[in-house]
């Protein structure tokens, strides 16, 4: 009776196990909607739950275990390995992310903008193909994030091109020239939460932030999607865009991202 019921159990988290670790991250790989429920919401705070930690400290742990400190290239990759095989997280991903290095050596910029931090994956590969002296500012909102993107980016040594700064972006948009200096933006990364993609759009214009040839690219604009700014880019006269297609972070969802030139 005990060996039966043992190994009812043991059959039994064989089978949980399974459904974790495989199946069901192979059944949403091509659903944006249950991919993100599944990772972002299950599976994130059932770990938070069983380690006492959250997804950002593990990511952080992954990277001062496996990457070399004072290395950009081995930070990005230790992360997109923890996300592959052990847990998936909100970056760019390494799909999109070799689009968002080619933009960032196209345009050569003096002056960018991240708007979302996160853990400072696009951080960190944006500030190690800036030219020497240029400056990247980028806007987290959430503090706990930002405590680990500030040890992640200081591990991979790019602080010294780096200012991060915590706050809501609609706050902190207007106060771009008087507190950094920064007349207007060569480029500028939109990552944060996707309905503020447009109104942060509008207000960089109306504050002056944009000059000619100022280069807007977009993450997420397919999924989870941000139809107003897609519309909006896309139809004014005062921008010129691009749709790079490509795949939600770590997943076959179809996903992009949209360079939008401002032409004044």
């Amino acid at each position: 009776m005990w060996l039966t019921l043992l190994y009812s159990c043991t059959g039994g988290a064989a089978l949980l196990y399974a459904l974790y670790r495989w199946v069901i991250p192979a059944a949403v790989q091509y659903h944006g909607g249950l991919a993100l429920i599944w990772h972002d919401v299950i599976v994130e705070r059932m770990l938070d739950t069983l380690t006492q930690s959250t997804r950002p400290q593990r990511l952080l742990g992954a990277v001062q275990k496996n990457a070399t400190r004072g290395d950009p290239r081995s930070v990005v990759q230790a992360i997109d390995q923890f996300c592959r095989q052990k847990e998936w997280a909100m970056n760019v991903g390494d799909e999109k992310g070799c689009i968002l290095d080619s933009v960032v050596s196209e345009v050569n910029p003096a002056t960018v903008l991240e708007l979302g931090t996160y853990c400072g994956y696009s951080t960190v590969r944006i500030a190690s193909r800036l030219p020497p002296h240029a400056k990247l500012i980028t806007l987290e909102f959430n503090p706990d994030f930002a405590v680990v993107a500030r040890q992640v980016i200081a591990w991979a040594g790019v602080e010294d091109k780096v200012h991060l700064v915590e706050g809501a972006s609609g706050d902190w948009i207007p106060k771009m020239t008087e507190q950094f200096g920064v007349k207007t933006f060569d480029l500028v990364f939109l990552d944060h939460w996707k309905d503020r993609y447009l109104p942060d759009t509008k207000l960089m214009e109306e504050c002056g932030l944009l000059r000619k040839g100022s280069i807007l690219l977009a993450d997420n604009v397919i999924c989870p999607g941000t139809p107003d700014y897609l519309e909006y880019v896309r139809s004014s006269a005062r921008y010129e865009s691009q749709y790079f297609k490509s795949h939600l972070e770590y997943t076959k969802v179809e996903d992009g991202l949209e360079k939008s030139v401002f032409l004044g």
